[in-house]
């Protein structure tokens, strides 16, 4: 496993770059996402500065992605149809060189969700944003994952990260209590959060949304954008929850944190570890 670095200034400062560049440029994210996460990815990224479009249909979906800045594909509530799409568009983003994020959920619950992520996966994601559970089902391991929630904590799935983003070349986003980024060669733990969020419906999916967000403006640098996604999820996630009474009182509070972000945050409150 991959040391984590004792000075992450650099990378700091790297990653608030990225969040400012969103805020400039808007970048437009396409989500082929699930039903249930739809309007709080969409939220999440128009509290962020960026541009949502949920476009999924087979029939404009792959053509899109070629407009877009980048490409998330989730397959929390997978279909037939919904599938054919997602890999026409994954495809056709790699060929126009458009970063895409996938998020593999609950994956290894069924046989049809494991040739689906195996068939996206043969597609080059640029990265790959999962909780515990799954990442280490998706390294082959065995997890206590029960349906979409996770039951292993994220420390046990760093070698498995490790393992999949050097054997698919891409990056591997752990999260979870502390989150965990690395691309194969560099690594880093990523803090903050609350205990609310499991407690919010679709905020690991909104996550993915916000990591193609900042893919859009890093291209050349998936890891740094991934790092950087985290940073301000879990920066606003702490702020949040210190201040919310329950899961009803966060969602909101997230979403007005996100929006409140200033852009010196990720350096002078910097998360990473």
């Amino acid at each position: 496993m991959a040391d984590i670095p004792t000075d992450n200034a650099a990378l700091a400062q790297a990653s608030q770059d990225l969040y400012a560049a969103v805020r400039r440029d808007a970048p437009l994210v396409q989500c082929l996402t699930n039903f249930v996460s739809m309007n709080l990815a969409a939220n999440v990224l128009l509290a962020m500065g960026a541009s949502p479009a949920m476009v999924h249909a087979a029939e404009e979906a792959p053509e899109f992605a070629r407009l877009s800045g980048a490409v998330v594909i989730n397959i929390g509530t997978l279909s037939a149809p919904w599938l054919e799409s997602m890999l026409l568009t994954a495809d056709a983003a790699c060929q126009a060189g458009v970063p895409w994020v996938l998020d593999p959920v609950a994956h290894h619950a069924t046989a049809f969700r494991r040739d689906a992520v195996a068939r996206l996966l043969a597609l080059r994601p640029a990265i790959v944003r999962g909780n515990a559970s799954e990442i280490i089902a998706l390294a082959g391991g065995q997890s206590a994952g029960k349906g979409v929630d996770a039951r292993d904590a994220v420390a046990q799935a760093e070698q498995s990260a490790q393992t999949i983003a050097i054997a698919h070349r891409t990056v591997v986003a752990v999260t979870g209590e502390t989150d965990y980024v690395t691309d194969g060669r560099r690594a880093v733990r990523v803090t903050g959060g609350s205990a609310l969020m499991p407690c919010v419906t679709a905020t690991g999916c909104a996550l993915t949304a916000l990591v193609g967000a900042f893919s859009a403006v890093s291209r050349s640098d998936p890891y740094t954008a991934a790092v950087a996604a985290l940073s301000c999820f879990g920066i606003a996630g702490l702020r949040a929850g210190a201040l919310a009474d329950g899961p009803g009182s966060f969602a909101w509070r997230f979403l007005d944190a996100l929006a409140a972000l200033e852009t010196d945050c990720l350096t002078r409150e910097s998360p990473l570890r």
